[in-house]
């Protein structure tokens, strides 16, 4: 089958065919760096990791874009209250947030953009807008006339009538309508700014995703994803901005992942609930991290607890003991031709796996894939004229669909280095001689370094902890 995506603008799944043949644009809307990441932003940043893996996979080449706003309110509120600058906190954070995608297995993006590197573009754009009478100046300040875009609100389908209600118009704002939004906002004193047709300000927060995505992936977008909260006013707003500007659509697909919910409660700041990445992998192995999010569709919400977590680690540490077993046996079976039924079997999963992938990115369907190779390999690791042939075609099988969910840590496909190798080759002569002791100090000091040794009847195995 071809792969289908959910689209929230049309509320169907649709065939994927992208602007150019072979090639995939797709921007995700990254996080505003004051602070450390909590997993609301984990979770789009794997999911979308993994829609991109997939693409890639299939042959697409994808130009991939996550943008760094790098100078808001929160920034600033930030900065008063540490007497930090704007720029050393932002670059604090986005120092912060690559150590933790990484902890995570998320590659980096194609292009992080920043805000405060695209000043220009966002002036530029804000200008076309005024020029073309969908935004006005007032008191220092630029705003959007939103009833001059008449199908505001189609993303998150509400009309501008149900809009206005509970939309007030904040002290100091100088709108023409209460549901017009801000794009450029005056300097107040001690703020950081930079120079405009308009006076000293800042960019408003929509505007600045309409004017890096245009710069780096052009009028139109193939996918353009972020979390279910960022649909209003966010997305519309963009909708509303790029369009008036281009007069072509802003993208073609739009993806929402769900919302996250700590113990069954809605994750919010009000609630003070909120879970940072970089505290909670010093306690759970970030790849079950990983997997516990891809073991739900990723339009569902998810709700985040720690029998929720535990089980997601022992589902991960069943293929990883399997992927060991397999590396171990492959070491100590005999050379022949890759059995014929398990090969199919193989091919069979793996059609299963696409299969899955192509349904809107079914990742917690997907995963049951990556089990049914461990199950077919631990049943055939037990037939006693195992070959390496077959071994090896399994463990590719499973580093295959690995490449796309990104479960098993890199470090889980690495060869033992040279130390470790020799130290297990000394403790195999000092079991051979009966030198217990050194046996077992030997077997400590690979604790300590994070391998854990096992003595089965076929032989030594080890694994990573």
């Amino acid at each position: 089958m071809s792969l289908k995506v959910y689209n929230t603008m049309t509320r169907v799944k649709e065939t994927f065919v992208p602007i150019v043949p072979g090639k995939v644009s797709m921007y995700v809307c990254g996080p505003t760096v004051y602070d450390y990441i909590h997993i609301g932003n984990a979770r789009p940043a794997i999911f979308f990791d993994v829609v991109r893996r997939y693409l890639e996979m299939s042959g697409y080449e994808v130009n991939y874009v996550v943008n760094f706003t790098d100078v808001d309110d929160k920034l600033i509120r930030k900065s008063e209250q540490t007497g930090e600058t704007v720029t050393d906190i932002a670059e604090k954070f986005i120092a912060a947030y690559y150590e933790d995608i990484e902890s995570l297995g998320v590659r980096k993006a194609t292009v992080n953009p920043r805000v405060t590197e695209n000043i220009g573009e966002i002036v530029a754009l804000i200008a076309d807008l005024i020029e073309k009478g969908y935004a006005y100046e007032s008191g220092g300040d630029v705003y959007f006339r939103t009833e001059k875009f008449p199908e505001y609100g189609k993303l998150s389908h509400q009309n501008l009538q149900e809009l206005q209600f509970g939309i007030r118009v904040e002290v100091g704002e100088r709108k023409e309508s209460p549901q017009d939004f801000v794009l450029w906002k005056g300097a107040k004193p001690g703020e950081i700014h930079w120079p405009s047709p308009w006076g000293e300000g800042r960019p408003g927060w929509h505007i600045e995703c309409s004017a890096m995505a245009r710069k780096y992936l052009g009028d139109t977008l193939d996918i353009h994803g972020g979390g279910h909260d960022l649909q209003f006013p966010h997305h519309e707003c963009e909708i509303a901005q790029s369009e008036c500007s281009t007069g072509k659509p802003l993208a073609n697909y739009w993806m929402h992942n769900g919302y996250i919910h700590i113990n069954n409660e809605k994750m919010s700041k009000s609630l003070g609930n909120g879970v940072n990445v970089n505290q909670l992998v010093q306690r759970v192995k970030p790849q079950a991290l990983r997997f516990f999010f891809l073991s739900t569709h990723y339009r569902n919400p998810l709700n985040f607890s720690e029998d929720g977590l535990q089980q997601a680690a022992g589902g991960l540490e069943r293929i990883e003991n399997g992927v060991a077993n397999l590396k171990h046996r492959i070491g100590v079976a005999p050379d022949g031709e890759a059995d014929e039924a398990v090969a199919a079997s193989v091919a069979r999963i793996k059609a299963e796996f696409r299969d899955k992938m192509d349904d809107d990115f079914n990742t917690a369907d997907a995963l049951t894939a990556v089990f049914d190779l461990i199950a077919e390999s631990n049943g055939y690791m037990t037939k006693a004229d195992a070959n390496a042939a077959t071994l090896k075609l399994l463990l590719e099988a499973i580093r295959e669909l690995n490449g796309v969910l990104g479960i098993l840590a890199e470090e889980e496909e690495q060869l033992l280095d040279e130390e470790v190798e020799r130290l297990i080759a000394e403790r195999t002569e000092a079991r051979k001689s009966k030198n217990w002791a050194r046996a077992d100090e030997i077997r400590d000091l690979l604790t300590a370094k994070g391998i854990q040794l096992e003595d089965t009847p076929q032989g030594l195995r080890w694994r990573r902890k």
